[in-house]
C-alpha cells in the first residue's frame, strides 16, 4: 500500500522550510503515514515532472519560479488561482491536478494576525506573481488604492487584476524622486520581492524626511522574505516603529491552508508556526 505524501517544488528549493512546517502538522494531527519532501523543478520542467509522479502524491506546494507554469499545467483551477494567474497549490484529483492559490490566505492571515485591518491605501513593492496574490488579499482586507513600486515597469496582468478587483492602482519607479515620501506616508507596505530585492528602496527610506515616526503613526510592513531575517527593509522600518510582519507568518498561514486541502484535516497552525520559527533560528 502506498503511503500518502506531498512535495514542494521550485528552484532553488534547498532552503525551503515547507517540509518542516507540513511534517509538524502531520505529527500533531496524528497523520503518521504522511510524508513531505522537496524537489528541484524549474518552470519548464513542470509538465514533465507532474506526468512522472506516482499516485501516492496527494498534493504539491509550488514556489517560484513554477507558480504560473503549475496553473497552466493543471486540469482544473479555482477562480482565485485563475484570477491571480498563478498556483502555489496543486491537489491530486480523479480528473488530474487541481490548482489553487493559498498565498492569498497567507497574506490575509499574516496581516490580520498582526492587527492590520481597515487601511485604505497600500504600497506594494514588485508586480509579479506574488504581487498578484497580495493584491487579491488586500482587496479582501478592504484596501481600495495601491501604489506599485517597481524597478522599471509594472506587469500589465497585475494592473489588470487590480482593476478587476476595484482597486485604483498607480505605478512609481523605485528610483523616482517621490518614492521615499510616498512610501513613508503609507500605513501598509508589502514587499513581494526576493531576498535583497527591496534593499534599494530601504536605503532610500533611511533619510526620508516624511517617514512616519512613533508608535501611534507607525505603519505595518509585510516582507514576504523569511530567510536571513531581518531584511534591510525590515531593519529600516523597525527603526521607525513600524509593525513588521515576517514572511514566515505568511508562509505558515498559506501552508496551513494547503495542509487542509491535501489531508482534509484541520491544520494545527500554532504547532506549525512553532516548528517554522524553530527552523529559522
Amino acid at each position: 500500500m502506498l503511503m500518502p505524501r506531498a512535495l514542494v517544488i521550485g528552484s532553488p528549493i534547498g532552503h525551503s522550510r515547507s517540509p518542516v512546517i507540513h511534517e509538524a502538522g502531520y505529527r500533531v494531527a496524528g497523520l503518521t503515514d504522511w510524508s513531505y519532501d522537496r524537489a528541484e523543478v524549474t518552470a519548464d520542467e513542470v509538465p514533465e515532472f507532474l506526468a512522472g509522479l506516482d499516485a501516492d502524491v496527494h498534493g504539491l506546494s509550488v514556489t517560484m519560479p513554477c507558480k504560473e507554469a503549475a496553473l497552466a499545467a493543471a486540469a482544473t483551477a479555482t477562480p482565485l488561482a485563475r484570477g491571480v494567474g498563478a498556483a502555489n497549490t496543486l491537489v491530486s484529483t480523479d480528473d488530474g491536478w487541481h490548482a489553487d492559490n493559498t498565498d492569498v490566505a497567507g497574506v490575509v492571515g499574516a496581516l490580520r494576525g498582526a492587527g492590520c485591518e481597515g487601511t485604505q491605501h497600500a504600497v506594494v513593492l514588485g508586480s509579479g506573481a506574488t504581487a498578484r496574490a497580495v493584491i487579491a488579499a488586500l482587496a479582501e482586507l478592504g484596501v481600495s488604492d495601491v501604489t506599485f513600486v517597481v524597478r522599471t515597469t509594472a506587469r500589465p496582468e497585475t494592473l489588470a487584476l487590480a482593476d478587476k478587483l476595484g482597486i485604483d492602482a498607480q505605478v512609481v519607479r523605485q528610483d523616482a524622486d517621490e518614492m521615499p515620501a510616498l512610501v513613508g506616508r503609507c500605513l501598509l507596505v508589502v514587499s513581494t520581492l526576493p531576498q535583497g530585492g527591496a534593499d534599494v528602496v530601504a536605503d532610500r527610506l533611511v533619510d526620508a524626511p516624511s517617514l512616519r515616526i512613533g508608535p501611534a503613526a507607525g505603519p505595518y510592513v509585510l516582507d514576504v522574505v523569511y530567510a536571513d531575517w531581518p531584511t534591510r527593509l525590515a531593519q529600516v522600518m523597525q527603526e521607525r516603529c513600524a509593525t513588521v510582519v515576517n514572511g514566515l507568518d505568511m508562509l505558515v498561514h498559506q501552508a496551513a491552508a494547503q495542509f487542509e486541502l491535501f489531508t482534509a484535516t484541520p491544520a494545527p497552525i500554532a504547532d506549525m508556526m512553532q516548528a517554522a520559527s524553530d527552523a529559522v533560528k
